[in-house]
């Protein structure tokens, strides 16, 4: 909204599942997507155009509350929850051999949070600040496990046509703004401080 109103551009929010928004961009029934939209060379090479990053989130691995796992080594052979074609589960696989993880995929973030607190997996990954605010804001009751942060990547708004290049100048111009008159430290405390 900030970015919007910084540029005077208006926009209509659709809340889709990530499979269903990578279908919307490429119909053109969607003009771009934002939400935890990882800037990845896999995904450039897919044909993916990314804004410049406006945040950098690590995935990490969260249980159930009540659970012992307290360490990486804690899910050793253990099954674990992913949801398909996130930076999450790109980081499960990452570590699948050397933890000797059973990974099993899912569409969405309730249903595999609903695996983990139903008692079917050990464990999910997840974007941590997604993470953060489901147990945070949703009352999810899971928790994140202490040191198991990867690195993480940038996010970004992602359009999956050339013909869209002035919307990304517009949100890459409100980006760098917003940033500048101290809205989006704003922005970051509110929602993930």
């Amino acid at each position: 909204a900030a970015i919007a109103e910084d540029q005077g551009f208006e926009y209509e929010l659709k809340s889709l599942g990530w499979d269903a928004s990578i279908a919307a961009c490429k119909s053109g029934q969607a003009d771009a997507m934002i939400a935890g939209a990882s800037i990845t060379d896999q995904r450039k090479n897919e044909g993916w155009i990314f804004s410049d990053s406006y945040y950098t989130a690590t995935q990490c691995v969260a249980v159930a509350t009540n659970s012992t796992v307290n360490s990486l080594d804690g899910i050793k052979g253990a099954n674990i929850a992913v949801k398909t074609g996130t930076q999450g589960a790109t980081y499960a696989e990452s570590l699948k051999d050397e933890y000797n993880l059973n990974l099993t995929y899912f569409e969405d973030s309730p249903t595999m949070y609903q695996a983990v607190t139903g008692g079917q997996c050990a464990a999910c990954f997840e974007d941590t600040p997604i993470m953060a605010a489901s147990i945070k804001d949703g009352g999810l009751d899971m928790r994140i496990v202490d040191g198991s942060e990867n690195d993480g990547s940038g996010y970004g708004m992602a359009v999956f046509s050339s013909d869209k290049q002035e919307l990304l100048d517009k949100f890459n111009a409100g980006l760098k703004n917003i940033k500048a008159n101290g809205k989006y430290d704003e922005i970051i405390a509110k929602y993930l401080g």
